[in-house]
């Protein structure tokens, strides 16, 4: 299988690239539209076909590069059935299995951070948005999030996977790569809590500020923006 990792700098997202093998269908998770080049210069080189991009969730804090990815190659925009996307042309349910040549993955509804906040489960591995990140959770105080139904997604349907899955989130702040389930249980700090009212009450008083980029990639990730109108906007 392929695996690639990448990294933007000024949204500390990660974006996730997985295939079967070399010259074979591709997908790709949460990506970044100033990173668009870089996807499509390494599916090059791998003689890769990309044929599904996912987003977990609305993302508030980069410009989802799902539009510009499906002008470029065609491939199949893909999110959670609750998303309000207008560049979305497939939307899966709670545990709905998602196909490319050899790779299946199996949604999760697991909402909280946002309403639409979807993780996707591969055999081993678990891309989990910003619902689980490493050492945190993801913030639920925008975009319809709910501590309650967050605490429901980690403590009843991420947190009952195998201990020894492997966790990929869409951010890291301090270069941390992945994690485990079991890793979280024992040493994420908002996971050691009693109750869901001690972990909403956590949530609750977390007095975080919006993400600079809110007013701008909210909506823009729902009317999908492309490379060429990013830069009409800063003309």
């Amino acid at each position: 299988m392929i695996f690639r990792q990448f990294f933007d700098q000024n949204s500390f997202t990660y974006t996730y690239l997985i295939a079967s093998d070399k010259g074979r269908e591709a997908l790709i998770i949460d990506p970044v539209l100033e990173k668009t080049d870089q996807y499509i210069k390494l599916l090059n080189e791998l003689e890769l076909k990309l044929v599904k991009v996912i987003d977990t969730h609305i993302h508030a804090d980069h410009i989802s590069g799902l539009a510009e990815l499906r002008n470029r190659t065609k491939c199949i925009t893909l999110m959670g059935e609750h998303a309000p996307a207008d560049v979305v042309s497939m939307k899966v349910k709670d545990n709905e299995n998602i196909h490319i040549e050899n790779i299946q993955l199996t949604s999760i509804y697991t909402p909280g951070h946002t309403d639409d906040s979807y993780s996707f489960l591969m055999n081993d591995r678990v891309f989990t948005g910003d619902t689980l990140l490493i050492k945190g959770t993801g913030r639920t105080d925008f975009q319809n999030g709910n501590p309650y139904d967050q605490y429901h997604s980690l403590f009843d349907r991420l947190l009952k996977l195998p201990n020894n899955t492997f966790i990929y989130p869409a951010h890291d702040y301090n270069g941390k790569k992945f994690s485990t389930i079991e890793n979280e249980k024992n040493n994420n700090p908002r996971l050691q809590v009693s109750s869901k009212e001690e972990y909403a009450d956590i949530m609750n008083n977390l007095n975080l500020a919006n993400p600079k980029m809110m007013d701008v990639a909210v909506p823009a990730n729902v009317k999908g923006l492309t490379l060429d109108k990013l830069n009409l906007n800063k003309l």
